[in-house]
């Protein structure tokens, strides 16, 4: 193995013994947080326990190239990769496959540049998988198959789905410069916007404008430009969604017409997935699973984002078959590595 730049990241394991036992590692790379489980590698023939026995789990900040550049985000990535093997007493040797999944994961060059840099740092027989953080999200709703479409929205959004025979598609995900509408980050801009709009007189008054100089400490909206961008990073915005439901609840028009909005955008980005990939079947009424993950999407109180896209989705699609998962998707990115690692192992026998 080569100790690639960052060699001292792996100096725990000259003071532990081999271990004999098995593992797997999976990664959801995101772009508020990276997260590492390790796992041993379970017996495909044996039904999955539960709970899954999860050995190990290490959490870092970004991972996502795009936010914090390629070195940072493979420093991240090895770090807590190296941290999780370590609370779960293996090392390197003991590692028999690798999913990361990441956000910035866009294209086949993504995946053959980060599965390049993998290979650096694992023996030659680790098998390595790279995807995006969506497929990681999916799967730890299916508990580790590929089929469906899963819906992000978090501080970012993504709607991604495969069928049963491997195609696969996505929709959104593009960043808050090429509209990510639906997400944290699109919710709490549309707002900020709302705030400097009313003030300007562009735009109706909204409760939003003293609701959220309140929760960020400023005295008038003027601040608000100084505040935006003196730190513009996407999850910072993004905090800003509960006082937008908030203020939705309360009755503000202009807050429920930014969550009605963005509803309509969710469902539209599993709408686009699910007809590229015929989901739905030939009826429109196939049965497929629909996995959501995020914090805009977890339930609020009476405006529910969420159960409103569902409500959405479910008038055009009525197979689709709501999940929302009860494992994180770094456990579901440790399936996929056990499935697919399982699924080439006995194509070797």
């Amino acid at each position: 193995m080569k100790r690639y730049r960052n060699g001292e990241i792996w100096d725990f394991e000259h003071e532990m013994p081999v271990m004999g036992n098995e593992v797997i590692l999976g990664l959801d790379g995101g772009t508020t947080s990276t997260v590492c489980i390790c796992m041993p590698l379970l017996p495909v023939s044996d039904p999955l326990p539960d709970p899954l026995p999860v050995l190990a789990k290490a959490v870092a900040g970004c991972s996502n190239h795009n936010s914090v550049g390629e070195a940072a985000a493979r420093e991240t990535l090895e770090q807590v990769m190296a941290d999780a093997l370590a609370k779960s007493g293996s090392n390197r040797s003991a590692v028999r496959a690798v999913c990361l999944a990441v956000s910035g994961v866009n294209h086949p060059t993504d995946q053959q540049r980060i599965v390049k840099w993998l290979r650096e740092i694992f023996p030659s027989y680790v098998r390595l998988y790279v995807q995006n953080d969506a497929v990681a999200a999916l799967a730890s709703g299916t508990l580790g198959k590929l089929h469906g479409c899963v819906l992000i929205a978090g501080t970012g959004t993504i709607a991604y789905g495969f069928t049963e025979d491997g195609r696969e598609a996505r929709a959104a995900g593009a960043g808050p410069i090429l509209g990510d509408w639906g997400s944290g980050y699109g919710i709490a801009a549309q707002a900020l916007t709302a705030v400097i709009r009313a003030h300007d007189g562009r735009g109706p008054e909204t409760n939003l404008t003293s609701s959220i100089l309140e929760k960020l400490g400023l005295s008038s909206a003027d601040e608000l430009i100084g505040w935006t961008y003196a730190d513009p990073s996407w999850a910072r915005i993004a905090a800003l969604v509960p006082v937008v439901v908030s203020c939705a609840e309360a009755g503000d028009e202009v807050a429920n017409k930014i969550l009605f909005e963005s509803v309509q955008e969710l469902a539209l980005s599993v709408k686009a997935v699910v007809e590229r990939l015929h989901l739905c079947g030939e009826d429109g009424k196939d049965s497929f699973p629909l996995v959501m993950v995020g914090g805009v999407l977890e339930a609020k109180k009476r405006w529910d984002i969420g159960n409103e896209v569902i409500n959405c989705i479910s008038k055009e699609y009525p197979g689709a078959v709501p999940i929302r998962p009860k494992v994180e998707p770094a456990v579901g990115a440790a399936l996929l590595a056990r499935n697919c690692y399982m699924k080439e192992f006995c194509k070797e026998l």
